[in-house]
């Protein structure tokens, strides 16, 4: 059961900036992130910078894989250290950490069965059925080529090969997709978004300002995500 909180600071981390919201405010605050940025460094200077709002839980979007609302690999473009890293003794309220893009596709969901993807650095991917939150892995899968649905839409992509045939490109995943996840619309997130042109009906463009929406929604009860496994307790053997 999800616990509602009234104040939830919202902390989006990326690979140039960590942005931040919090409930009652609007404008997201900057911070400058990069290799040298640790999960204590984001917690301090987070914590500075909101030093004056009033908060009493924290969602946290991560760029990178994230299981049972932990992170279980570091992220590429910022410095080591975010596995295992205990961010509810950090911030000293209750926090939920969920990948950078299926936070931003909980913002976008409109209901019914969507299918988010996010046109950034990489390929971020999630679906959303029916108030159902399953963050995927999509980008690494075998697309053509030799190559990964990442390889031909993600920056790599983009610069291989160029914005017309990029484009043609996104078209053409975003139809295997949504076939495959039998999904009823498609988002399209992320950074190079704004860069498509002409869409189909059943695809939206989405609004990275949404990531925001999605961790104030995490706290609201509305959405399903995946449970967090009970600890066992160790048994004592007896002779």
């Amino acid at each position: 059961m999800t616990t509602k909180h009234s104040n939830i600071l919202v902390i989006d981390v990326g690979g140039t900036h960590v942005k931040l919201l919090c409930t009652g405010q609007s404008e997201a605050v900057k911070i400058p992130s990069g290799p040298k940025m640790t999960p204590a460094k984001m917690v301090a200077d987070v914590r500075k910078a909101a030093a004056k709002w009033k908060y009493t839980a924290v969602s946290i979007g991560y760029p990178g894989q994230v299981i049972h609302q932990a992170p279980v690999a570091e992220p590429f473009n910022l410095a080591p250290g975010w596995v295992g890293f205990d961010f509810e003794k950090a911030f000293g309220v209750p926090v939920k950490v969920i990948n950078d893009a299926a936070m931003q596709a909980l913002g976008s969901y409109q209901g019914g069965r969507m299918l988010f993807l996010g046109l950034g650095t990489g390929l971020g991917s999630a679906m959303i059925v029916e108030g159902n939150l399953e963050p995927m892995e999509l980008a690494h899968l075998p697309y053509k080529n030799g190559r990964t649905y990442e390889d031909y839409v993600g920056e790599r992509g983009l610069e291989r090969l160029g914005k017309k045939k990029w484009r043609k490109a996104v078209l053409d995943v975003v139809e295997k997709l949504k076939a495959a996840m039998c999904a009823e619309y498609v988002v399209l997130g992320g950074g190079n978004a704004k860069l498509m042109e002409k869409l189909p009906d059943f695809v939206k463009l989405g609004d990275n300002s949404n990531a925001f929406q999605g961790g104030f929604r995490l706290w609201h009860g509305a959405f399903t995500m995946p449970a967090v496994p009970k600890k066992k307790s160790a048994k004592v053997a007896h002779a």
